[in-house]
């Protein structure tokens, strides 16, 4: 039976892996984030996200054993122990605490026209997570997160993600700040409701352009509608009255690179 650093579901670093997994004042306490998977960890690792202990369990890895780290710890574990310490259905045997990456506007590197995306009051990691890796496949410039009521280091917005919070610039900022950044630029700001009159694929994105999208249960705050520039719609002909955040992204980011590519 191979040996293990850890053994048992009572050692302190387990109970705390679990606690940074299920209690956001702790991440935020200790500033220290948890991240599963090989993909993930390697895209924190290439985005220069500090890792502080990785843990492996070898009875479970099957792409590996070998990861270049910084890290100040490295820890073999049995499966039972990862089991306990993972939040995943089908757990690959890679699991890190990583400290907190910091994310400010100043240190932003745009694009000449940028494309921006601002989410407003959301609440499901699933979702956040989603966005994130949409906007970064599409080449979204950042992703603005306001007032959101899910917290951005959930260990199931990293998974939902895969990883593209670490390679996306994505920023956790109250409305009035973001509006005053936003108004500070020569950006036209985009907001979508379904009574709009426009159609979204009607609207020009080729310039700097910023969708604000909220959630599907309440939408966006009137503090939205009454700053954006311009309104349109996303149609609908079923029976349902709203899409989905993330599909909603979706379709305004992708629509904004499809005119972009025919102007180029």
């Amino acid at each position: 039976m191979p040996k293990f650093d850890i053994t048992s579901n009572q050692n302190p670093q387990v109970k705390y892996v679990v606690r940074l997994r299920e209690d956001k004042r702790a991440r935020w306490k200790d500033r220290r984030i948890l991240v599963e998977g090989r993909e993930e960890l390697d895209l924190a690792l290439i985005s220069g996200v500090k890792l502080v202990t990785l843990y492996t369990a070898p009875e479970i890895i099957s792409n590996g054993m070998k990861i270049s780290t910084g890290a100040e710890a490295i820890l073999t574990v049995s499966r039972d122990v990862f089991n306990k310490m993972s939040y995943r259905e089908n757990p690959d045997g890679w699991l890190a605490v990583f400290e907190m990456p910091e994310r400010h506007l100043t240190e932003l590197v745009l694009a000449k026209k940028p494309l921006i995306l601002i989410v407003e009051g959301i609440e499901k990691p699933g979702n956040l997570g989603a966005i994130i890796r949409t906007a970064e496949a599409a080449g979204v410039d950042c992703i603005l997160v306001t007032d959101p009521r899910v917290d951005l280091w959930n260990p199931n917005v990293i998974r939902a993600s895969r990883g593209a919070v670490f390679t996306l610039p994505v920023i956790m900022i109250e409305n009035s700040h973001c509006l005053e950044w936003i108004k500070m630029r020569d950006f036209s700001l985009i907001a979508t409701s379904p009574k709009a009159a426009q159609l979204y694929t009607h609207a020009d994105y080729r310039n700097s352009t910023v969708f604000v999208v909220g959630t599907e249960d309440v939408g966006l705050t009137k503090f939205w509608f009454e700053k954006a520039d311009l309104i349109v719609q996303i149609p609908m002909v079923g029976k349902v009255n709203s899409l989905n955040v993330s599909v909603a992204s979706a379709l305004l980011i992708y629509e904004a690179k499809r005119q972009r590519s025919l102007s180029d």
